[in-house]
């Protein structure tokens, strides 16, 4: 498929040569193209988006979950202060003398709001819909500002590690039914880096900040990662070296034992809590067939503000297709955690509801999927036509309406070409060229009989069918292919 910036540039190329030449006319109407990090979907990408979508929610929907829309933007106050550093990538709407508002920048925050709101206990549910960050879009990733979130989370007081355990399920289900090729899971605990942190010796005012950091280290280097922590943030260098020793560490359930019997980090009873909890989920993942899937990550930090206990993030292990593909670097593929506050922010009397869900990247996933699709030339249909209604002579428009009337009312899927007599080789080769696999043909001779003529498309074989019969022969056809 063609990339999109590619595209606007030859339809600017040629709007160029038109405007070069000796003007005809007086006036020019103006050409605009869409937003940095924006992009239009054409027919051909919006099949390939809904096959991932309709992935997605069939997986949401078989683990009980409820679907909910909240609207596009939400009282500035409502979202600030939540994201911590990534604050200041929220999109702010124009004071118009009325309310401060905001477009939202995840899906969590409003159902948090949302939650607290209508005084709910608990709720499983999932939300698709679009999001906004003011950040620099790198198109080739799939990082864009305005993109598609698809949130999966479980709300409500329950036994520790089931629900959290669930949602690395849904992970795994969702990017093995979508064949991205292998991929691992990271996971670590808020409780447990806040615990690295204070028996290393970061001042508690320090600690988000010093997370925003370490969550850098899938991108940059630790030896970058440990300047950003001391010339920026204001850390003693061996402070930051003693961070280093741990974040450097991922490995399994082993590892989670190993840090048991840490003498610095067994000193903090908040980390010993969060490694208590993981050893609990990894019983559960076991159980769940997915344990070899999941790899406890302490350089996993989850820069948003709001998390407070298990964190985790899926990246792709390769590249999906084969060695000539070209590798694209996509970061993760899907995240999400535990955040059991962030309802109690909204509550006035501040009554908690214990939270955790999931994320997945759709545009991220789609740059992979569309890449795919590029390098081996696969074609797409991009409309779901089953029958054509055609004919082969003049004045025959009132008996076409007639019959696709008929066919739409059986709820097949059906066109006509909009002229009062096309020909019928053109009409023909629509169909060859838009993938429709019947056609049904009336003209006077069929219309003498009482019969019509029903054709294969691919074998280019026809047979006459009684009138009355059609329907339930074109159904029939439609079920054996």
């Amino acid at each position: 498929m063609p990339q999109l910036g590619l595209l606007h540039g030859r339809v600017w190329a040629a709007l160029l040569g038109q405007l070069l030449r000796p003007p005809r006319v007086v006036c020019i109407r103006a050409v605009h193209s869409h937003s940095q990090g924006t992009r239009d979907l054409s027919p051909q990408q919006m099949v390939v988006r809904e096959k991932i979508l309709d992935v997605i929610v069939c997986c949401f929907k078989r683990h009980g979950a409820k679907g909910l829309d909240t609207p596009a933007f939400e009282l500035k106050d409502m979202l600030t202060e939540k994201y911590g550093e990534d604050s200041r990538l929220i999109y702010d709407l124009k004071d118009q003398g009325g309310e401060l508002l905001s477009l939202r920048y995840d899906l969590t925050v409003p159902f948090a709001r949302y939650m607290a709101m209508n005084k709910l206990k608990k709720m499983k549910r999932y939300h698709v819909g679009k999001v906004w960050r003011r950040e620099s879009p790198t198109v080739v990733q799939g990082r864009y500002r305005e993109f598609c979130q698809c949130d999966f989370d479980i709300a409500g007081h329950f036994d520790p590690m089931i629900p959290d355990a669930e949602c690395l399920k849904i992970i795994c289900e969702i990017l093995s039914g979508l064949q991205l090729g292998d991929f691992l899971i990271k996971v670590s605990d808020r409780r447990i880096l806040d615990g690295m942190f204070a028996v290393c010796g970061v001042p508690e005012s320090k600690f988000r900040a010093t997370c925003s950091s370490i969550d850098k280290l899938d991108k940059i280097s630790w030896k970058d990662v440990r300047h950003e922590m001391v010339a920026q943030k204001g850390l003693a260098p061996e402070v930051a070296d003693r961070i280093g020793d741990y974040v450097q560490c991922h490995g399994g359930v082993s590892l989670v034992e190993q840090l048991f019997q840490d003498p610095r980090l067994s000193q903090s009873k908040q980390a010993l809590e969060g490694l208590r909890d993981l050893k609990l989920l990894y019983e559960y993942l076991t159980l769940f067939g997915i344990a070899e899937k999941i790899s406890f990550d302490l350089s996993l930090a989850r820069g948003l503000d709001y998390y407070t206990g298990v964190i985790y993030e899926a990246v792709l292990l390769q590249s999906p297709a084969e060695a000539e593909e070209e590798p694209l670097n996509v970061g993760s593929v899907a995240a999400g955690g535990r955040y059991d506050e962030l309802v109690g922010m909204f509550n006035p009397k501040g009554h908690k509801v214990p939270c955790v869900g999931l994320s997945i990247g759709v545009e991220r996933i789609f740059s992979i999927v569309e890449q795919r699709m590029k390098t081996f030339g696969e074609k797409i249909r991009t409309t779901e036509t089953q029958v054509f209604v055609a004919t082969p002579q003049k004045n025959f428009l009132q008996e076409r309406l007639k019959l696709i009337a008929e066919l739409w009312d059986a709820g097949i899927k059906a066109e006509l070409l909009y002229k009062n007599n096309p020909k019928l080789l053109t009409q023909l080769h629509y169909c060859e060229n838009m993938g429709i696999p019947l056609v049904v043909i009336i003209g006077e001779e069929e219309l003498k009989e009482g019969v019509l003529k029903l054709r294969s498309v691919a074998s280019r074989e026809e047979v006459a069918i009684k009138r009355e019969n059609l329907v339930a022969e074109i159904q029939k056809r439609l079920f054996e292919s």
